[in-house]
């Protein structure tokens, strides 16, 4: 395990900023990339072009539930974890090979959902859609353990914040390039949903993820700890499922309820505002090209802008103080989707808000995956990170699935109001995970005298 520490030594600014430049820090870059990438296809970008096609918008949250596969990738978590795939795991080792294969899964249910035309064969759409969020699920399993083993608990925070870069770069290219890419493909002077525009735009992402693939076939495997074989299925069985969990219960005991109460219910707030968000869009009356410039674009830069800040003030700060302010800023800028609600077109106020939203949200992310990578024991990585970042989704993805028919039934300002006041108990959770001090540890990759902050530190 390693814990994390609010009282080491800090460093210089310069020390700080230097980490940024390294090899395994400009890998996360590019592999953020290839893990942003598939996650609005499925999810943001594909509510915009369905409610285009004239999908309704219950119908729209109920299928955001194909999210709920990165909320289970801890179920297959051990098998990314422990098991080699036949020929690859020998070329290219045991993380570059699942992302790989990962990699590929998503290409190819990109490309199916590209030639699917979802205003009369839906059913398929969600069926590839599934088959890319599997794909990513996967490849976010083997990616968070290879970042993990990549570099100490110490350059975490860098790393994460480089993988954030990456994975908002992406959703720039699948946010607002897809837009882009579909309303430059449509026929002029034809208001009707146009597939052809969309099909050319999914065919443009599928051929991206080859930032992905050239990243991992020009990456080191990383070092990890050598398991010894499993003389049985159950020995393996035990290796696999039972100790990652176990472990991490041994060491935490009564407070592992608290951290994974808190893991849970984080980020609620921003993942049911977030299904919502591009139909409200589309209903205020934004343009593709509005939507993409500003959402996707100028927005998704403030998370950039965000996510580094998050990572420096982490490291200089400390993870927990940074994460109580991450949870502040992500509840309070769900308000002004609200006030955004009540403005019209009125695309300055769109600026404005998208802007502190994503940058919110930015400093948030940072902070909450360094929190995550601390808890992990390096002997389970994969599959503990895997737990972590499942549950994180789990109920929000759940509950977000109810938000389409939420805002039929009250609207869509009570809808944000509402968001913002589930980010109440993040914050009693964070406070008191901050007071809590985590029991001893043998951990292989714990240091000395870390711990979680006492109240007073």
């Amino acid at each position: 395990m390693t814990q994390v520490s609010d009282n080491a030594p800090r460093r210089s600014w310069a020390d700080t900023l230097r980490v940024y430049k390294e090899p395994a820090t400009l890998r996360m870059l590019f592999l953020g990339f290839s893990a942003g990438l598939p996650l609005l296809l499925v999810l943001g970008t594909l509510s915009f072009r369905l409610r285009e096609a004239g999908i309704d918008r219950t119908t729209i949250g109920y299928l955001s539930w194909v999210g709920l596969a990165y909320g289970f990738k801890w179920v297959w978590a051990p098998l990314v974890d422990r098991l080699p795939l036949p020929g690859l795991t020998r070329l290219l080792g045991r993380r570059r090979s699942w992302l790989l294969f990962a990699q590929t899964l998503i290409m190819a249910g990109l490309l199916g959902m590209a030639l699917t035309d979802p205003k009369f064969t839906l059913d398929t759409m969600v069926w590839f859609a599934l088959m890319v969020a599997f794909g990513s699920a996967t490849q976010d399993i083997a990616l968070d353990a290879f970042r993990i083993e990549s570099a100490d608990v110490d350059r975490q925070a860098a790393l994460a914040a480089a993988y954030q870069t990456g994975y908002r770069l992406a959703m720039i290219w699948a946010g607002a390039g897809v837009l882009w890419i579909a309303a430059r493909a449509e026929v002029a002077n034809v208001n009707a949903y146009q597939h052809s525009a969309w099909q050319t735009a999914y065919l443009v992402m599928a051929a991206s993820m080859l930032v992905g693939v050239l990243t991992v076939l020009l990456s080191p495997e990383p070092a990890q700890k050598v398991l010894p074989p499993a003389k049985n299925a159950a020995e393996w069985i035990q290796g696999a499922l039972v100790d990652p969990f176990a472990d991490f219960i041994r060491r935490y005991r009564w407070q592992a309820a608290l951290i994974l109460g808190l893991i849970a219910v984080y980020r609620i707030s921003d993942v049911v505002m977030g299904i919502m968000a591009n139909p409200f869009y589309v209903d205020m009356g934004f343009t593709k090209d509005e939507v993409a410039a500003v959402t996707k674009v100028f927005g998704v830069i403030m998370t950039l802008v965000g996510a580094f800040v998050g990572g420096v003030l982490s490291m200089r700060f400390g993870i927990m103080r940074i994460l109580m302010l991450g949870a502040i800023l992500s509840a309070a800028s769900n308000l002004l989707f609200a006030w955004l609600g009540s403005r019209g077109h009125d695309l300055n106020a769109l600026i404005f808000v998208v802007s502190a939203d994503n940058l919110s949200s930015g400093i948030a992310s940072a902070a909450f995956i360094a929190y995550l990578s601390s808890l992990t024991n390096i002997s389970y990585s994969a599959t503990q990170y895997a737990l972590f970042s499942s549950l994180m989704l789990l109920f929000p993805k759940f509950l977000a699935g109810y938000s389409g028919k939420y805002v039929d039934t009250f609207g869509y300002g009570h809808f944000f109001t509402a968001t913002a006041l589930l980010g109440v108990p993040v914050l009693i959770l964070v406070w008191l995970a901050t007071r809590a001090m985590p029991v001893p540890t043998n951990s292989p990759n714990a240091k000395p005298q870390e711990t979680i902050p006492s109240a007073g530190s």
